[in-house]
């Protein structure tokens, strides 16, 4: 049995409730996008919309719960299938070695994406 030390909870009903949070926020975020989008919008009015402060704050909202979304679906993919039963001995190595990976990426996105969001 693989122990939940690196799940975002440690818990599997409160991973699976902060999952379906975030993904109602992204829904949230990108069909306000899409609707923007789609009504036709100039450069103008497209920064105009980025420079107040309430989309600003939704865009951060949304980076992040992408970021936890992205961490709570890896570690289950990770946890599933590389596990030392399916690899063998290395299994728990390249595990630990790509969920370190994962995090490392999702923590410089969510930097990132604060600069450009706040820049």
């Amino acid at each position: 049995m693989v122990a939940p030390v690196t799940s975002l909870t440690r818990s599997g009903l409160s991973d699976w409730l902060v999952q379906r949070v975030t993904a109602v926020i992204l829904l949230a975020f990108f069909v306000f996008l899409g609707f923007k989008i789609a009504t036709g919008m100039s450069y103008l009015e497209w920064s105009m919309l980025f420079a107040q402060t309430w989309m600003k704050t939704f865009t951060l909202l949304a980076i992040l719960s992408l970021a936890a979304h992205a961490w709570i679906g890896m570690w289950g993919v990770f946890t599933d299938y590389l596990t030392e039963r399916l690899m063998g001995s290395r299994g728990n190595g390249l595990r630990i070695g790509l969920q370190l990976l994962t995090s490392l990426s999702l923590v410089i996105y969510v930097i990132w994406g604060i600069q450009v969001v706040w820049a």
